[in-house]
């Protein structure tokens, strides 16, 4: 039943809400568009806010039902969190849509949530008031994923959800590489900075 809830995850992570707005709404392939990534800060870029915010919850909803549906089936906290890392794994490497996925993010805060509604407000705020000061979003995304492990171990919750949290991590900062590597050459896109380019 573990695995089962895991495929699970890995199968609600998979639906790419980026791709399939941005197809409803604009007739377009959003990983084509902007920067390429199939997740709320590209929608919006590209998009505008509504959409940006629609995919933005859309995505959080995901890791945090697919928890909530781990829970359900097997009621083992270690394999409940570990199902947040699948929902993120489908997000980033997308089943149904080619392997071509989004940097997790979004999905992260709903993993965050279920892992303590204290840490996800902590790394909520602390990441909204980095991007509000830089406008940098990547830069507030990974004081997210950096925060989260940390107050989850210093609330005393289950070893399985620091762990978890992690890597969780550890992914955010794969993903974020060139974000990384843009904000140290200071030529990383700012928040507000609208981008139609298509990629080639």
């Amino acid at each position: 039943m573990v695995l089962l809830s895991w495929v699970i995850s890995y199968l609600i992570g998979s639906i790419s809400f980026s791709y399939l707005i941005a197809k409803k709404v604009a007739g377009i392939d959003i990983r084509s568009h902007g920067s390429g990534n199939a997740g709320a800060t590209n929608t919006l870029r590209v998009l505008g806010k509504g959409p940006g915010i629609a995919v933005l919850i859309l995505d959080a909803l995901k890791g945090l039902i697919a928890m909530g549906i781990t829970h359900l089936i097997t009621g083992d906290p270690a394999a409940y969190a570990v199902s947040g890392l699948f929902a993120i794994a489908g997000h980033n490497w997308p089943i149904f849509f080619g392997f071509r996925g989004g940097k997790g993010i979004a999905t992260t805060l709903g993993v965050a949530l279920g892992f303590s509604p204290i840490a996800f407000l902590i790394g909520a705020v602390l990441a909204v008031l980095v991007i509000a000061v830089t406008r940098y979003v990547s830069l507030g995304s990974l004081v997210l994923v950096t925060t989260i492990p940390i107050t989850v171990y210093v609330l005393g919750k289950p070893i399985a959800f620091f762990w978890t949290s992690l890597i969780l991590a550890v992914f955010a900062y794969v993903r974020h590489y060139n974000n990384i590597r843009n904000l140290l050459a200071g030529t990383e896109r700012k928040l507000g900075e609208k981008s139609n380019r298509k990629l080639s």
